[in-house]
Order: structure tokens, then sequence, then C-alpha cells
């Protein structure tokens, strides 16, 4: 049975550090992502999360699911860009060099490549963080954080309650995944993609109305316990920030402006090897 993508104890130094440090690290390592294109901007931050990754002992078997459907979606992502827009590498670098005539006047060219290249970077230096965020930070330490540093505990219980439903989210897929296999609809690799693509996408109407039906149920809840009446509240998870955690909020900022220089000196997001 697939590993549910759920905040997992660990003795690392990631999973040590306060919530509201990985948040920091999170927002700031994914505005470097989505505002750079330049390669080598963006292949030292996949290095750099992928060794995040390594040392926050997070399984492949934990995240492996999840990793497959960001994978497909990033394919379907990349023939939609060439399909819509197969010539947007040469009217960015300024340059064309033909490989190979597809058909019609779809030709692939060494620009559109470089361009795509780039766009598979920015989804992979980003998918790590998220990843770890996800499994290294406690949910109920995490809001304490956030309203500890003076954000409102209705947002940080808003965001808490959505970290815990990750994981729910993923066991109502699954289930209804496997009630459907069990009436004769293939999901597996032996069924082609598109069979597969408009399979699943059959399990979306009855995940939204489970999640629905969830959201009822812990809204009334909340309420019955009097939630929000005070305007303050007490946490039993809290924890300060120390050196680890300044330290990390350093690096990110001293990063992030490094990056961000390298990336707009010459006036342009896009690195031209051409």
């Amino acid at each position: 049975m697939a590993r549910i993508l759920t905040y997992a104890e660990k003795n690392t130094w990631i999973h040590r550090l306060c919530g509201v440090t990985k948040l920091t690290f999170f927002l700031g390592w994914s505005v470097i992502g989505m505002l750079t294109y330049d390669t080598r901007v963006l292949m030292t931050m996949l290095i750099i999360s992928l060794l995040i990754f390594k040392v926050s002992k997070t399984e492949w078997k934990q995240v492996g699911t999840v990793f497959k459907f960001i994978l497909l979606f990033l394919c379907l992502n990349l023939l939609t860009v060439f399909l819509f827009s197969p010539y947007e590498g040469v009217k960015i670098y300024g340059s064309r060099t033909e490989l190979v005539h597809l058909f019609g006047h779809y030709t692939l060219t060494i620009e559109q490549l470089f361009y795509e290249f780039n766009i598979m970077l920015k989804y992979f230096t980003v998918i790590p963080v998220v990843l770890m965020f996800i499994v290294t930070t406690n949910p109920s330490e995490f809001a304490a954080s956030l309203n500890r540093i003076g954000i409102s505990y209705y947002i940080g219980y808003s965001v808490a309650i959505a970290l815990r439903y990750v994981p729910d989210v993923q066991s109502d897929f699954i289930k209804i995944k496997h009630a459907q296999e069990a009436r004769g609809i293939e999901m597996s690799s032996k069924a082609k993609l598109m069979t597969r693509i408009r399979n699943m996408a059959s399990i979306i109407f009855p995940l939204i109305f489970s999640s629905m039906d969830r959201i009822d149920v812990v809204s009334n809840a909340m309420e019955l316990r009097g939630f929000g009446k005070h305007k303050k509240r007490t946490w039993y998870y809290s924890r300060p920030l120390k050196k680890n955690d300044y330290l990390t909020i350093a690096f990110v900022i001293c990063f992030a402006a490094i990056s961000l220089t390298i990336t707009f000196y010459d006036g342009s997001r896009f690195y031209n090897p051409f």
C-alpha cells in the first residue's frame, strides 16, 4: 500500500528547526524559483534542494506516489508549452538552431529545448523543498510558531488543519482508487497513459464530495468547542527560534539577494548561452 505523505518525527537538524524558519525558507526559495530563469541559479538551487531532501532522511516510499503525479503534471505542462508556443525559446534567446522538423509548422529547436529545460528546473528546485516542508513540520508546532510572531491564531490553525488534511485527502484518494479498480476500471501501468489519465479524472468528483463532508464535520466540531471566542490562546506545542533558525533565515536572505542580483544584472531574467 502507498505510504501517506505526512509529518514524520525524526532526529535531524531540519526537524529541529522552528516552523517559522521552515516557512521563511520555503517562501523565499519559492520566490527565487519563480522569478529567475537563470540556469546557473536554478542548477545551484536544485543541488541544494536535493541535499536538503537527503539530510531530512525522507524516504522515497513516503513521497514517491506524490512525486509521480507531479512528474506527470510536469510532462503535460511542458508538452502544452511546446504545442501552444513552439518558438518561445527562439523569441527569448534571439537565435534559431533547428534540430528536426516534426509536423506542420512545428520544428524542434535547441533554444526551445533549453527554455523548457529551465521550466523543468524551476519545478525540481521547489518540489523537494515542498515535500520536505510537509514531512518535517509538525502542524501543531507550526501553528504555535506563526502565532508567536504575531500572526492571528485563526490563520495559524487554518494552516495547521491544511497540513493535517493532506494525508486525509491522500487516504481518500487511495480508497476511491481501489474502489474504482474493484469495479474493473484499470488505473495501473497496464493501461495506456491517456486511459489512465481519463480514469484518474473519474476520482476527482468523489474526492471533492468527501472533502466537503470532512470540512463540514471539522467546522461544526470547532464551533461546538467555542473556537474563536477569545482573542488569544495558549499552545501545547511551542518552539522558540534558536541559533540554527537564525542561520537558516540568514542563509536564505543572502542567497536570495545573490541569486536575484545574478539574475537581473543584465536586465533580463534569462541566462542566454547562445
